[in-house]
């Protein structure tokens, strides 16, 4: 146990926290790569929609387990 957390109770935060962390951070960087290319709002919303379509599956899961477990 560190700080009175399990390795489990460790594991889980840092999945929770630390992977939505770096979406928002991916998210970041795709708006700054729409910026700087200048893409409209057309590529913006293509650039989005491909680059970032693949968080949708975390979101998606955490919803499920959530609705699931109520």
């Amino acid at each position: 146990m560190i700080w009175g957390l399990t390795e489990e109770q460790i594991a889980a935060y840092g999945l929770t926290f630390g992977v939505t962390a770096f979406m928002l951070y991916m998210l970041f960087i795709i708006g700054q790569l729409a910026w700087e290319s200048k893409a409209g709002k057309f590529g913006t919303f293509v650039l989005f929609l491909g680059l970032a379509f693949g968080m949708v599956g975390f979101v998606a899961k955490a919803g499920i387990q959530w609705f699931l477990e109520k």
